[in-house]
Order: structure tokens, then sequence, then C-alpha cells
């Protein structure tokens, strides 16, 4: 299983509304997540707006391939790009980069 860690940057003044609406992600947009490879999934969020992502999946690029052709990451992706500073012009999860794991105490 590999780990993935990325970064995104949501806008400050809109942190409350950013947390509201993954205190209710949509049951079908789940579901696509687990479907398509997404396991212990977590997102944590800095005061200053910082994002920082970790999830476990056999195959990230995969995981990311299969939620592309889901309609409803197309959905949740427009509803959320407003929330995001600099990606150009991207959605969000096609911006992920991942970060270099440096150091892993098993």
């Amino acid at each position: 299983m590999r780990r993935v860690a990325f970064t995104l940057k949501v806008n400050p003044h809109l942190i409350d509304e950013y947390r509201r609406r993954h205190a209710e992600v949509w049951p079908e947009m789940l579901q696509a997540l687990r479907e398509t490879g997404w396991t212990n999934y977590s997102i944590f969020l800095q005061e200053d707006g910082t994002l920082f992502f970790y999830v476990e999946t056999p195959d990230f690029d995969a995981a990311l391939a299969g939620m592309a052709e889901r309609e409803v990451n197309e959905r949740w992706q427009a509803e959320m790009a407003p929330f995001f500073e600099n990606l150009a012009g991207e959605h969000a999860d096609q911006s992920f980069r991942p970060l270099e794991e440096v150091f892993h105490l098993d």
C-alpha cells in the first residue's frame, strides 16, 4: 500500500465553509473514493488555510484516474474549486503533487 501526502491552500476567508462541506461529504462521493482505491484518507487544516492530505492506495495514479471518470467527482470538484488558492485553472484533484516521503516509522 502506497502512502501519499500532498498540500493545497484554501482561502482563509472560506475555512469555515470548507469545514462544513467536509462534515457533509456526499455519500456518493465517499463511495466513489472507496471504489477507486482511496483508503485511510485524511485532510488536516492549519489556521492559515494550508491543507495537508494523506491517503493510502495501491496505485495513486489509478486512484486519480478512477475518480476522473466519475461524474460525482466532476460535480464535487466544480463546487470546491472556488475554495482553493493557486490552482492555475486546474481542479484541486488535478493539482495534487505528492510530497517526497523522507521518513517513516513503521
